[in-house]
């Protein structure tokens, strides 16, 4: 190969990797395996039958994983003084670290830990979800701010896809072994952020004229994904596979996850193009031409972002909705109060009904793999329901001024029928409550640090959105340990009285019938329903700010920044 043409592949090479579109390829990968979250329905039952666990107690793991998993505000103070790539690492030994501990307690490895120090391992691993949401999400909106809404949804949406993605890889490296899903959970995820760490960095805004194309074709790669996993879940069910079967599913699903980076190298090469890269002057052919910067890198910390504000500035001299807040302006708004309250209602709720899933499904006498079935359905749907509400609202946003406000209020009413439909179950009624709590339960997410983002600014987004979402543990808290798990044991332990017996008669405690699962769910109903009525009177105060330009200042920061470049490019 001449020296010209493989020079020229090495500068097209670094202009890829340095480039906005590998760093949201590399974004892409690391969300898509910071869901093992919403796995806990899978191996939870591995959980309770080897520590020996009542349902109360396994409620209690499921609060701390969500606990762990949504109390993110260190994460985000740290984004706001430390480098990215140090944000991801320290996600990836938290991961390791807690999960790792986890299946060593699962197999027998080390002896029995007391209850309190899995619900740490859990809390601790969980936890490592936020850095990674905090590093490859917060960066990337700020890398594409005029299209966030398409942005949060599609790497959302990944997450919403990655407990079917590590189902299909565990089945393919480990066999159909619960404990081996829990060591996966442990090592892929880190191995992920360490091999990927320094490529997710911000960079200065340019505009560029097929971004919004791009995404699209992201979207539908996205959809195809999902469409093959959701195939490959329910054939799975019906059909006995070999492992080499498990293999190939496994491979088809991992060439879709990376089909994304070729459509970033082909945006990537009419970059290149267009900066008159690809043919250069002449120059001696004993030298070789230097490398230019396509990339201006921006990452500066300012430590001094935490500082103190005066009690008019925080309550009095707010910046009007959509410029930037502080973060006690923010945290202390009405504003962010009323989406605190619907949080806690819908994000709750759904949590709830997702850590109990396993459970609900052996009540009403589904076999084990029907169970695996409904986790699997839910986590696709997920994917669709943060697919939906990032672009439908992004697209109703900017043709039609559609509030997101008033997405998420529907979105919210929407969870009440799927709750209801466990409260009073009929035949398959558990595969339509998965379809519609998993679609819910994933539009919620993307609504939620959108409108953060839109009403209180990007300047401390790193920290808003990881304290948007602390309403959501407290919700699983008092939903699930104190309401949804006691009412359980509660039936189960009436059903043992009838048999003759007592709790301490059996080793685990378990209920099987429609009435085990019955008044704890439509109590989850009614907090969802009060959830979407104060998610109206966010609607009402926000409309007169969604129907202005809200990307105006992004638009105009982008034309400056191009401007800037053709200007240095002409001297």
């Amino acid at each position: 190969m001449p020296m010209g043409k493989s020079h020229e592949i090495l500068q097209f090479t670094n202009h890829v990797i340095q480039g906005r579109w590998f760093s949201l390829f590399a974004s892409f990968l690391i969300m898509a395996g910071a869901g093992a979250t919403y796995l806990f329905g899978t191996y939870s039952k591995e959980i309770k039958s080897s520590l020996g666990y009542d349902q109360t107690t396994l409620n209690l793991l499921g609060f701390f994983k969500d606990l762990g998993a949504n109390v993110g505000v260190f994460s985000g103070l740290l984004a706001e003084i430390t480098p990215t790539w140090f944000v991801l690492l320290v996600g990836a030994s938290m991961n390791f670290t807690g999960y790792f501990m986890i299946w060593f307690s699962v197999v027998g490895k080390i002896q029995k830990p007391n209850v309190w120090l899995m619900c740490m391992y859990i809390c601790f691993g969980a936890n490592s979800q936020n850095f990674a949401n905090t590093g490859a999400l917060v960066t990337s909106v700020r890398n594409f701010p005029e299209s966030r809404g398409n942005l949060i949804g599609l790497l959302k949406g990944f997450t919403g896809l990655s407990g079917a993605i590590m189902t299909q890889l565990y089945l393919a490296v480990y066999g159909n072994d619960a404990a081996s899903l829990i060591l996966l959970i442990a090592w892929l995820p880190a191995a992920i952020s360490v091999i990927f760490v320094y490529t997710i960095r911000e960079m200065r805004v340019v505009k560029q004229p097929n971004q919004l194309k791009v995404f699209y074709y992201c979207l539908a790669i996205a959809i195809v994904l999902a469409l093959f996993l959701m195939v490959m879940t329910l054939v799975e069910r019906t059909v006995r596979f070999t492992h080499a079967a498990y293999v190939g599913a496994a491979t088809i699903a991992c060439a879709l996850l990376f089909l994304p980076l070729l459509v970033f190298v082909r945006e990537e090469l009419g970059v290149f193009r267009r900066k008159n890269i690809i043919d250069p002057p002449r120059v001696s052919t004993t030298e070789h031409p230097p490398i230019p910067a396509v990339v201006v890198v921006v990452e500066n910390k300012d430590t001094n972002n935490l500082k103190c504000l005066s009690f008019n500035d925080i309550f009095l001299n707010k910046p009007e909705r959509g410029e930037d807040y502080s973060i006690l302006q923010a945290l202390l708004s009405i504003d962010m109060l009323i989406l605190f309250v619907a949080t806690f209602c819908g994000l709750g709720t759904s949590l709830t009904a997702v850590d109990n899933l396993g459970q609900i499904g052996e009540s009403l006498g589904y076999p084990t793999t029907t169970i695996k079935s409904f986790v699997s359905l839910l986590s696709i749907w997920n994917f669709f329901g943060r697919i939906f509400s990032g672009f439908v609202s992004e697209a109703l946003l900017v043709k039609y001024k559609f509030p997101r406000t008033l997405m998420m209020t529907l979105v919210l009413l929407l969870s009440c029928i799927g709750l209801l439909l466990i409260a009073f179950p009929f035949n398959g009624s558990v595969y339509v409550a998965s379809v519609i709590i998993g679609f819910s339960f994933g539009a919620q997410l993307p609504l939620l640090f959108s409108i953060i983002s839109e009403l209180f600014g990007l300047k401390y987004y790193s920290t808003l959105f990881n304290c948007g979402q602390l309403a959501s543990p407290l919700g699983s808290y008092i939903l699930n340990v104190k309401v949804t798990g006691p009412l359980y044991d509660r039936e189960a332990l009436k059903d043992l009285a009838k048999k003759g017996l007592t709790r301490s008669s059996v080793k685990e405690l378990t209920c099987i019938g429609n009435q085990c699962y019955r008044q704890a769910f439509i109590i989850l109903a009614s907090v969802a329903f009060f959830g979407a009525l104060a998610s109206l009177i966010l609607v009402a105060r926000t409309r007169k700010f969604y129907k202005g330009d809200i990307y105006k200042k992004f638009r105009e920061q982008a034309e400056a920044t191009e401007a800037e470049m053709a200007s240095t490019n002409n001297k």
